[in-house]
């Protein structure tokens, strides 16, 4: 009985198979595509601004900005020009 447990009868003791390299190859394939698109996404990130001023405000928002008109508020941040030194 013990001997019947303990036979492989899985279907890898076939020589010669690719599966485990053919295997290691994907996912090498996989980590390199994967580590390409976290750097794609960070630099992408890193050029947008850090705020978009022409979208109308959201719901959660406007809900926001009057909880805020009903306290007592501090000045208006005026805009920062973005222009470099070497433009008008």
């Amino acid at each position: 009985m013990i001997e019947f447990l303990a036979d492989n009868n899985f279907g890898d003791t076939r020589s010669g198979g690719l599966a485990g390299p053919t295997g290691l190859v994907i996912i090498l394939f996989l980590v390199v595509g994967t580590v390409l698109l976290i750097r794609n996404m960070n630099a992408r990130l890193r050029r947008l601004p850090d705020r978009f001023d022409n979208q109308p405000p959201t719901q959660g928002q406007a809900r926001d900005s009057a909880d805020s008109a009903e306290q007592p508020s501090a000045p208006a941040e005026t805009p920062t020009d973005r222009s470099g030194p070497d433009q008008p």
